[in-house]
């Protein structure tokens, strides 16, 4: 059996930070959103500002937004956050930023906003390139131009490297309930000739203490193309990350996609995406 190390849960983790501006579950739900094309021109500029100093690597200019006090629903803290952020960067130098704004609304004093964050960029690693594709949805809850409450609501990143990585459709639920099983599958897409695929699957919760740590990986032969997979949440609510890795020859593909264990919510799978 291969044994590789391959980063997976310190890129997913890492990567939910970066301008997922988000709020707790329940107060986010009771909110009944405004088009982005309504929203004031003080959320509109906060964002932007917020991107501009992503693109920059500007710890400095994204910090001056998150509040003193700023809590979120993956357990870090404000100065964890700023941390997490400065190693990432350290790691990944290239990293772009586009963030569209989906919908607003004001609760008392403070707006609420939900968004979309599309990062791209790429590293090198002993003599090889790695990109990297995320696209996280999230809200947040801002008093002023502070963000003081977040929570992440759909989060996927892929990883490629090598010359051939191999091409993959996932389907992943975003959300399911407490005790509900659920079908984890990641599978190639086109033809693997005399490629042997090799390939893991890994579970963990989103925690603070998680964030910017490797895992070792056990590596199997995938004899079937793909892993298949049937989880069950567990049983009170929280966020799971889920992970796989597909390598062959000339290259590897590792996905990782938040799974949010909820109360009262139907099984929400989005379509399947390669």
């Amino acid at each position: 059996m291969l044994r590789q190390r391959l980063p997976l849960p310190r890129i997913a983790g890492s990567l939910s930070l970066l301008l997922s501006l988000c709020l707790s579950p329940g107060w986010a739900d009771a909110v009944r959103a405004k088009t982005p094309e309504t929203a004031p021109a003080e959320l509109k500029q906060v964002l932007s500002q917020i991107e501009a100093a992503a693109n920059r690597h500007n710890i400095e200019g994204i910090m001056q937004f998150y509040g003193s006090d700023f809590t979120s629903s993956s357990g870090l803290s404000r100065s964890e956050l700023s941390r997490a952020l400065t190693q990432l960067w350290e790691r990944y130098p290239e990293l772009n930023y586009r963030t569209e704004l989906q919908s607003w609304d004001t609760a008392g004093d403070e707006i609420v906003a939900e968004t979309v964050t599309y990062i791209t960029g790429s590293r090198q690693s002993e003599g090889r390139t790695i990109k990297l594709q995320s696209t996280l949805r999230s809200r947040q809850r801002l008093q002023g131009q502070e963000i003081v409450q977040r929570q992440v609501l759909a989060e996927r990143t892929k990883l490629t490297s090598g010359s051939n990585p191999p091409e993959v459709r996932v389907r992943i639920p975003e959300k399911v309930r407490p005790g509900e099983r659920f079908n984890f599958d990641v599978i190639a897409t086109e033809p693997l000739g005399e490629d042997v695929l090799l390939g893991t699957a890994l579970e963990q919760p989103v925690t603070g203490d998680r964030y910017l740590k490797p895992s070792n990986l056990d590596l199997e032969v995938l004899p079937a193309g793909g892993i298949y997979r049937i989880g069950e949440a567990p049983a009170s609510p929280g966020n799971r990350w889920l992970s796989a890795v597909l390598v062959r020859e000339n290259g590897i593909t590792a996905v990782t996609q938040r799974l949010r264990v909820v109360e009262g919510s139907a099984t929400s799978t989005p379509p399947s995406q390669q």
